[in-house]
C-alpha cells in the first residue's frame, strides 16, 4: 500500500523533527511512504477564524495532492480530525472527499491498520501521556473517561511496546489543556490557566517528558512551562515511537 505523509503547518514551521522522525517510523514498518513537496495547510486555522469559503479551496487543493494514496498519515489528531470530519461538508458540492476516508493519525494508523507485534525503539524515562481532545472525542485514540465504555487507549499500547520506557497518567487524564487553537488567543487568560493546571497534574505523575499526539497542545503546554520555569520537557509521541532508528 501506497502511505501519503501529510505534514501539518505547525510541525514543519515549528517541530520539523517529528516530521522527520514519522517518516522514519513508517519505513522502518516497511511501508512505501512518499511526501508531496507541493501538500498545503488542511484549512483548518481559516474555518475556525470563520473564513471557511478560503478553507472550502484548500480542502479541494488537498483531495488533489492526495489522491493517488491508499492512506493519508499525518502526526496530528486535531489536523487528521479537520480533514476526516470537516473536509466532507467544506468540499460539498465540489467533488467526493476521498482523502477524509482515508486519512489517519499516525498512532491510529499503526495501532489499527499495520498491528506490530514489537518496536526496535528504546526511551529510558518516566513519561506522561497526554490525550489530546480531538484524538479523544474525535478519533478514538482514547476512550472518553467519563464514560461507562471498556477503557483502552491507542497511544499506551503503542508505547507499551518500547523499551525502558515507564508509562503514567494525570488526575483527569483526558481534560483538556486550555490550547483550543483559536480558543488560546480570543481567551489567553483562561487558556493558560487551563494549561497550568493541566501541566501540574502531569508533574505530579513524576514524569521527565509530557508526551501526546498532537504537537499544539505540547507546544501550548511548553511555551507555559518554559516561561514558568517548570521543570519538565516534551516530546511527541511518535518521536518516542522512532526513537534510536
Amino acid at each position: 500500500m501506497k502511505i501519503g505523509l501529510f505534514i501539518p503547518c505547525y510541525v514543519d514551521a515549528l517541530y520539523p523533527e517529528v516530521g522527520v522522525a514519522t517518516y522514519k517510523l513508517l519505513t522502518s514498518l516497511g511501508l512505501d511512504v512518499a511526501y508531496p513537496l507541493d501538500q498545503t495547510c488542511c484549512g483548518q486555522p481559516m474555518a475556525n477564524a470563520g473564513f471557511e469559503n478560503m478553507a472550502g479551496k484548500i480542502a479541494d487543493s488537498f483531495d488533489e495532492k492526495f489522491a493517488g494514496f491508499d492512506y493519508v498519515v499525518a502526526p496530528s489528531a486535531s489536523c487528521t480530525a479537520f480533514v476526516k470530519l470537516y473536509h466532507p461538508r467544506l468540499a460539498k458540492g465540489h467533488h467526493e472527499c476521498l482523502t477524509s476516508k482515508k486519512i489517519m493519525d499516525v498512532v491510529e494508523f499503526i495501532h489499527d491498520v499495520v498491528k506490530p507485534s514489537s518496536l526496535k525503539a528504546r526511551f529510558p524515562h518516566v513519561v506522561s501521556v497526554h490525550n489530546s481532545c480531538h484524538g479523544v472525542r474525535e478519533l478514538g485514540l482514547s476512550s472518553p473517561s467519563e464514560r461507562n465504555v471498556p477503557q483502552f487507549n491507542k497511544i499506551i499500547d503503542l508505547l507499551r511496546m518500547v523499551d525502558g520506557i515507564t508509562i503514567r497518567e494525570p488526575e483527569r487524564k483526558d481534560e483538556c489543556c486550555g490550547f483550543g487553537g483559536m480558543f488560546s488567543v480570543e481567551e489567553p487568560d483562561v487558556s493558560t490557566r487551563m494549561g497550568e493546571d493541566k501541566i501540574a497534574r502531569h508533574m505530579a505523575t513524576g514524569a521527565e517528558y509530557i508526551t501526546g499526539p498532537d504537537s499544539s497542545c505540547l507546544m501550548h503546554m511548553q511555551g507555559i512551562a518554559r516561561k514558568e520555569n517548570k521543570p519538565i520537557k516534551f516530546i511527541h509521541v511518535v518521536q518516542i515511537l522512532a526513537a534510536g532508528l
